[in-house]
C-alpha cells in the first residue's frame, strides 16, 4: 500500500467515532506501531485535528473535515459487486438503496473510472431469488432497527407449525438463504430462523433493551461455539 494510501486509511478509520489504538491501526494496515505513531505525527503536523492520549487511542476531533473521496479500480470492482449482490439478494428497499448510493458515487468519479465501474463483468443474477427468501426482510431490518420485537408464523424443518414472538438481532446471507438470529420468547433462548420458512410477518409496537446476555455478541458467540 502506497503511503498516501495509507494516511487515507487512517484518516477514515480514525472518523468512526470511536477511539483507535496505534496497536490496532498496525494491525489492520499491517504495519508497525513505529510506522502508525510516525504517521500520526505526520498528519497532525499536517492540520489533521486528532484528539490522543497514551493507553487509549486517537480519534478524531468533532467536526473536523474529512478529504474526498478517492477510489482505486479495485475498490471501484468490491463496491460494484457489493450493489449487484444487494439489488439481487435483498429486499426491494434496500436494493434500491444500494443503486442510489453507486449512483452517487458514480457522480463524481472521473469518466475513465466511470466507464471501469459500468463495464464490470462480475454480474449477481437475480432471477433464480425465490420471493419468500426475500421478502420479509424489510420488516425485519426495521424490527432490528429501532429495537422492537417481531411475530411471525414459523414452520419447522420437519413441517411442524408454531407461531414466535421474537427480539430480532442480526439478519446473516448462507450464499442460498437469510436467517434471522434472535431471542426467541416460546423457547427463552436464541433460535435461527429462516426466513423462507416465515409467513404473517409483523412489527410489533413493543420494544425491547439489548441487554448483556441477550445481545447480538451473545447469540454470535454461542452459535460458534464460544
Amino acid at each position: 500500500m502506497r503511503r498516501a494510501d495509507r494516511l487515507f486509511q487512517i484518516v477514515l478509520l480514525l472518523g468512526r467515532g470511536r477511539a483507535v489504538t496505534a496497536r490496532a491501526l498496525a494491525e489492520k494496515l499491517e504495519v508497525s506501531e513505529r510506522t502508525i505513531y510516525r504517521d500520526m505525527g505526520d498528519l497532525m503536523a499536517g492540520g489533521l485535528q486528532v484528539d490522543g492520549e497514551a493507553g487509549v487511542g486517537y480519534l478524531l476531533r468533532a467536526g473536523a473535515r474529512l478529504p474526498p473521496l478517492m477510489f482505486d479500480a479495485e475498490e471501484l470492482a468490491a463496491l460494484a459487486l457489493g450493489s449487484r449482490m444487494v439489488r439481487g439478494w435483498t429486499d426491494k428497499e434496500l436494493g434500491q438503496a444500494a443503486e442510489r448510493a453507486l449512483l452517487k458515487i458514480e457522480s463524481v468519479l472521473p469518466e475513465a473510472l466511470r466507464e471501469r465501474l459500468n463495464r464490470e463483468a462480475m454480474l449477481v443474477p437475480d432471477f433464480n431469488v425465490a420471493t419468500p427468501r426475500v421478502a420479509p426482510l424489510g420488516k425485519l431490518r426495521r424490527g432490528i432497527d429501532e429495537h422492537r420485537k417481531v411475530r411471525f408464523d414459523y414452520t419447522d424443518a420437519d413441517g411442524s407449525a408454531t407461531q414466535r414472538t421474537v427480539r430480532p438481532l442480526g439478519l446473516i446471507f448462507w450464499g442460498g438463504a437469510w436467517t434471522l438470529g434472535g431471542w426467541c420468547e416460546l423457547r427463552n433462548d436464541f433460535r435461527t430462523f429462516r426466513i423462507d420458512r416465515m409467513t404473517a410477518v409483523s412489527v410489533l409496537d413493543e420494544t425491547f433493551d439489548v441487554s448483556e446476555g441477550k445481545n447480538l455478541a451473545d447469540y454470535l458467540r454461542l452459535a460458534q461455539g464460544g
